[in-house]
């Protein structure tokens, strides 16, 4: 095993879910660490920062970190309250995210350890924590180096493509991909025919700038959290179903897929069966794109 990979530690959408029924794909909400030699890149600070911060502590080699954010919704930052090294003297941590301002980001992290809502604030954080410039692009983390790109989804909101080693990876964990499809298709009979016409130019501009982060990638991370059922009860909310994941994966010849963001209402039974019916329409489509479901512990080699 390399010493490059990437580990899922949370990946759970909404919120934490540690039920007996969900223990195979697991209950933490979003966290990925990607590893490449001594530089660590955390995506998201879900729940799932917090086993990762203590699996951190364990080790004597490394005591700096970059941090990721997506967007500030509390599933990807409320395990930064329990996060260890941030309370621990001799770490370096650094936090990037939507923002206009380092100010913006720092105030963004910190509000969620206020009274009334959390006793302890960052002040008594005793890491060296810095907020890098919210508008740098591309960042670069050693030999990593880190793109971000806007996405559909309530506020400002980040995905990021990755270059860790040999693989390209996109993590784009809130995403709500057809959103201008549905929106549009909706009211479309409310316009004209010219206007239809220049809707459908609309839309073809939207696929191919959704393609286009994902072109090609080795390791595709993206919201799956829907149904369709449940998708249409809740379009809008910034999440995608599962098969407008696949079929934009394999439109953008994706090689690996990891169905991520999943729902915490559903169980490891149901998640499986989102996960042969994925197999099943790649399979259809002839594609050789390979899907997966990211699953808590999972660690992937970066070769």
């Amino acid at each position: 095993m390399s010493d490059n990979y990437l580990r899922f530690w949370g990946v759970r959408g909404s919120y934490p879910a540690p039920f007996d029924t969900h223990c195979k794909v697991g209950g933490n909400t979003s966290c990925v660490e990607v590893r490449v030699g001594d530089q660590i890149l955390v995506c998201d600070a879900g729940s799932g920062i917090v086993p990762l911060g203590n699996d951190l502590m364990r080790q004597k080699e490394i005591r700096e970190l970059t941090v990721i954010l997506t967007h500030y919704h509390w599933d990807h930052i409320s395990g930064l309250p329990f996060f260890v090294p941030a309370f621990v003297p001799g770490w370096k941590i650094h936090f990037f995210g939507p923002g206009e301002t380092e100010h913006d980001i720092a105030k963004h992290i910190s509000d969620q350890m206020k009274a009334p809502y959390f006793p302890v604030e960052t002040e008594t954080w005793l890491a060296d924590v810095k907020y890098l410039e919210s508008g740098l692009n591309p960042l670069d983390i050693g030999p990593i180096h880190i793109e971000h790109f806007n996405v559909h989804h309530p506020g400002s909101t980040f995905g990021y493509r990755i270059h860790a080693g040999d693989t390209t990876i996109v993590y784009a964990s809130d995403n709500e991909l057809a959103f201008i499809d549905e929106s549009i298709e909706r009211r479309k009979p409310e316009f004209d025919a010219h206007e239809r016409d220049l809707l459908d130019v609309m839309k073809e501009e939207e696929r191919r700038r959704v393609q286009e982060f994902m072109q090609d990638v080795d390791v595709l991370i993206h919201d799956a959290q829907y149904t369709p059922e449940d998708y249409q009860k809740k379009r809008g909310w910034g999440h995608s179903c599962y098969i407008d994941t696949v079929n934009a994966a394999m439109d953008a010849g994706v090689k690996d897929l990891y169905l991520f963001h999943l729902d915490p209402n559903y169980s490891d039974d149901q998640v499986d069966t989102m996960l042969e019916h994925s197999r099943q329409i790649i399979k259809k489509a002839k594609s050789t794109m390979r899907c997966h479901v990211a699953r808590e512990g999972m660690r992937i080699d970066l070769g």
